[in-house]
């Protein structure tokens, strides 16, 4: 018997009524977030490998895919260690390249400049239910505006991208790094450890406040531990909105009433967030469906000077396991012809095509309804057969599958 033929651990194959979902999903969100003013583009699967490791990608840094160097390059880097044999490496996210695609175009576009990136990333991760090693993000990001108006119009963008698809009860929490870094520098922890213990809180949700505190103790002491026990059994379900985040709730709850809620407990993994950060959750999803921040000093490293950034990304893979349904094309035609009828056909095509159908030419069956069965699978939502090719499409029966 022959062995099962898989793609690779981690990654999954479409087949076609999958992908047209998919592709029905990914093109309203997008068209969402075009509606308010925000630009598409598109940046390799490649970067430079010391762009992917240069220290703000947090852990996904380690999980990056690396491409090893080529012909003589190879060969001389053999023997040197894993860091001198790849010079290049699969995109962890899609901020990476975006800041080095500003970098790259900045003279060609506007002071404020707002982009829309979609695509797939990889990353080494070990697979599990909802966790793969290739997935696509949505994301969209403004750059070049330091004020709470760009936060306020991604995640007001966001919600309604969403909302585009059927997904209406999403909510946003928000919190800022400038808060989170003081409420851990309150707990005792030296400033030099505030990302470990960052990692640490980021837990509170799996491992709880004894989880969370425990695991303070081991990192720095008893002290430490009891404050950060102190300090999570004190939070109120309604916390007290912090100036820093006061216009953006103030706005944003006038545009999606009750969508956004200040979690100080909030912590994003990523080393490059500066400012406000937020994650999108989902009642039925045991995990966020998106998130982002403020990353106003990473487009700086490549031109040297800083430039305000943040950003937003929408897992579409988690929000595709939300959506139930799936979209048939109320044009999609097959037309059923016989042999003798081929050229007909072929010229039924190209006239239906004009008309604005999807049009699939299928030579007649022994069984037409196994073949109707099979094509109603395939999410094709109509058909005719040619019977008298002379009057061309004003004589086809068209007719609904099923």
């Amino acid at each position: 018997m022959a062995s099962q033929i898989n793609p690779p651990r981690g990654m999954r194959d479409f087949l076609p009524l999958e992908k047209a979902v998919r592709n029905d999903l990914l093109s309203k969100i997008v068209g969402s977030y075009a509606s308010h003013g925000f630009q598409e583009i598109e940046t390799p699967a490649l970067e430079a490998i010391e762009r992917l490791t240069s220290g703000d990608g947090g852990d996904n840094e380690k999980l990056a895919f690396r491409v090893l160097k080529r012909g003589e390059e190879l060969e001389a880097a053999l023997g040197k260690g894993a860091d001198e044999l790849s010079d290049l490496g699969l995109r962890y996210d899609l901020t990476v390249p975006l800041t080095r695609y500003y970098a790259t175009n900045y003279s060609k576009l506007p002071k404020v400049f707002k982009a829309i990136q979609t695509g797939p990333v990889w990353r080494a991760e070990r697979p599990q239910k909802g966790r793969y090693r290739q997935f696509v993000q949505c994301d969209i990001d403004t750059i070049g505006d330091d004020s709470n108006f760009a936060e306020i119009e991604l995640l007001n963008a966001s919600l309604n991208a969403l909302s585009s698809i059927g997904i209406d009860d999403a909510k946003i929490r928000i919190n800022h790094r400038e808060l989170l870094t003081r409420s851990i520098a309150e707990l005792g922890v030296p400033v030099s450890d505030s990302g470990k213990a960052m990692i640490t809180i980021d837990k509170l949700d799996k491992i709880g406040v004894e989880g969370v505190a425990e695991e303070m103790k081991e990192r720095f002491g008893e002290l430490v531990a009891k404050a950060t026990s102190s300090w999570l059994s004190s939070l109120s379900d309604s916390p007290e909105i912090p100036e820093q985040l006061r216009e953006i709730f103030e706005a944003l709850n006038k545009l999606q009433p009750g969508k956004l809620r200040f979690d100080p407990t909030l912590v994003r993994g990523m080393g490059y967030y500066t400012g406000s950060i937020f994650e999108i959750e989902h009642p039925a999803s045991g995990s966020s469906i998106g998130g982002g921040g403020r990353y106003d000093g990473m487009v700086g490293k490549w031109l040297g000077t800083d430039v305000a950034a943040v950003g937003i990304s929408i897992g579409f893979e988690r929000v595709a396991e939300l959506v139930s349904g799936s979209p048939v094309s109320s044009n999609s035609l097959v037309i059923i012809f016989e042999a003798a009828d081929q050229q007909a056909a072929l010229s039924l095509q190209a006239e239906a095509i004009a008309a604005g159908y999807l049009v699939r030419l299928e030579p007649s069956p022994k069984k037409l309804n196994v073949l109707l069965d099979s094509l109603k699978a395939q999410g094709v939502s109509q058909f005719a057969v040619l019977e008298e090719p002379q009057k061309g499409l004003q004589g086809l029966k068209i007719k609904p599958i099923g």
